[in-house]
């Protein structure tokens, strides 16, 4: 009777372990492809972020900005 109890409270616990990896595994993968897609910051935001600091943007500086940071996203995703 005792064996049984054992084996039920180790195979919970086991279940329980795999389960909290699984899940965090496949939260990280579907953030990540979120973050891929969906980039926290924008062009617009970008744009005021520089109007506040006091320069003046140009489309091209915007531009080169955004592809930095497509590249380095794309870097640490690599890694």
């Amino acid at each position: 009777m005792s064996i049984g109890i054992g084996l039920v409270i180790l195979i919970a616990v086991l279940a329980l372990v795999i389960g909290l990896a699984g899940g965090f595994f496949l939260a990280r993968n579907s953030m990540k492809s979120y973050l891929a897609k969906n980039p926290p910051i924008s062009e617009e935001m970008m744009k005021s972020m520089m109007m506040s600091m006091g320069q003046k943007p140009s489309q091209k500086k915007l531009n080169q900005m955004m592809a930095q940071m497509k590249q380095q996203s794309e870097q640490a995703q690599k890694k």
